[in-house]
């Protein structure tokens, strides 16, 4: 059998150096029928030079909007069904992936067409050996939670497992899967996007796995990672959003809402939360931008 036509999208946004590394990943990996996108968004550090000099083979699509996470990979999501794609593998450019990754992805998916949404193990980029994301499961909130997060190397088991959803990082999607249930939603515009594709596919039926033995390294979202106010907006008015789309039972309505009282009134009077003023307003921002239906972005804080 014909190996499948996997198409890799990588967004940009003055990168360079992350993305040259990420694509020379990429093209030395050991599975050939590999097409590669660069999404650029509007860089202006000589990305697109670099890439078209060093990756003649990559093609490069200058976007001409920033329509966030969500809007730009979809033009590639676009871009690549177009072009015969039968897998297409959403990567963060602050990514690198290891030599056979797309391999056993591949291998992964092809065993069953029920598969619809394969990841790898996700690993810290500073800390080779410290799992960032193993897949994730959909906490009794509705909580979006990483498995395994911060753990040693997984070697006691390296078959597939069913999640609830993979790290956007690095996300392989069955090209049948897009044609079922469509793309990515554009008004998350970025942050719970990938979570809430991957249920929107497990309620159409489509199973998702984790690939232990798939490896990729994040630049990003480090242990000591302190995450800008912008992401507690989107983490609350999304997963909110995410709430309202799938129809959450009252239980978890209650038991979210909840647990972003507590969390505001944390951050208001307790003395040791000052620092958190910021994360305080761009949360209580995110619910009032859900209730009066403001999507997308970028927002100013």
């Amino acid at each position: 059998m014909p190996e499948p036509r996997i198409t890799a999208l990588i967004l940009n946004t003055n990168r360079r150096e992350d993305t040259l590394a990420c694509l020379a990943s990429l093209v030395i990996g050991t599975y050939k029928n590999l097409r590669i996108i660069l999404l650029d968004n509007n860089s202006t550090d000589g990305t697109v030079e670099a890439v078209e000099e060093r990756f003649p083979d990559v093609n490069v699509l200058k976007l001409k909007e920033n329509r966030g996470y969500a809007g730009n990979n979809n033009v590639g999501i676009g871009a690549a069904i177009n072009g015969g794609a039968d897998w297409l593998f959403v990567l963060n450019e602050d990514t690198v992936v290891d030599s056979d990754c797309v391999a056993r992805l591949a291998a992964a998916g092809e065993s069953d067409p029920t598969i619809g949404i394969v990841g790898p193990t996700v690993y810290h980029h500073n800390e080779p050996n410290i799992i960032q994301s193993a897949g994730g499961i959909i906490g009794p909130y509705w909580e979006s939670l990483h498995l395994n997060r911060d753990e040693p190397n997984l070697s006691h088991n390296l078959e597939p497992r069913p999640v609830d959803w993979i790290s956007g990082c690095g996300i392989m999607v069955r090209r049948q899967v897009v044609e079922d249930v469509g793309a990515i939603d554009e008004r998350y515009f970025y942050y719970w996007e990938e979570t809430e594709w991957c249920i929107r596919a497990r309620r159409a039926g489509w199973r998702i796995l984790h690939v232990p033995a798939a490896k990729l390294w994040h630049k990003g979202v480090q242990r000591d990672y302190r995450p800008p106010a912008s992401v507690t907006y989107y983490a609350t008015r999304n997963r909110l959003l995410t709430l309202a789309k799938h129809r959450a039972p009252l239980t978890v309505w209650i038991g979210a809402g909840a647990q972003i009282v507590r969390t505001l009134t944390s951050w208001a009077i307790r003395p040791r939360w000052k620092c958190m003023t910021a994360h305080r307003h761009a949360m209580w921002r995110g619910v009032v931008d859900f209730l009066f239906r403001r999507w997308g972005g970028p927002v100013q804080l």
